[in-house]
């Protein structure tokens, strides 16, 4: 893959965004350009820059990551949304709202820099 991928972090804890953005530094072909703090946010720099991937929490002030989600995939359907959170009981309604992939964070296996450029080189949405 020769293109660099753009990812947005929305979390609202700064130190996970920080965290997000160190697992992802050392990834040439993954740029993670932007961070959120809520879903309002996001929604409004999806819009602005376009990014490849939104890397999503669920639970967050002013907007939730589940409407953010919904809102993104509604107005641009070729974003990639990951929702990553601590809550598997948000799986169902993150899925419904068009979330590509549905990640546990902490959860072993495929690692996500491995899931964001696979969601860049396939079309269809999973869980892992």
């Amino acid at each position: 893959m020769n293109k660099t991928l753009r990812v947005l972090i929305v979390d609202d804890l700064e130190s996970n965004r920080q965290g997000l953005v160190a697992l992802l530094e050392f990834e040439p072909d993954i740029e993670a350009i932007l961070e959120a703090a809520n879903g309002r946010e996001a929604v409004q720099l999806v819009a602005d820059e376009q990014p490849d991937v939104v890397l999503m929490d669920v639970r967050m002030p002013v907007m939730d990551g589940v409407e953010a989600t919904r809102q993104i995939k509604v107005r641009w359907p070729q974003v990639k949304v990951v929702v990553l959170t601590m809550y598997p009981s948000n799986k169902a309604e993150a899925l419904a709202a068009g979330a590509d992939r549905f990640l546990l964070k902490g959860s072993t296996g495929q690692s996500l820099p491995e899931i964001i450029r696979s969601l860049i080189s396939s079309s269809e949405p999973g869980i892992a």
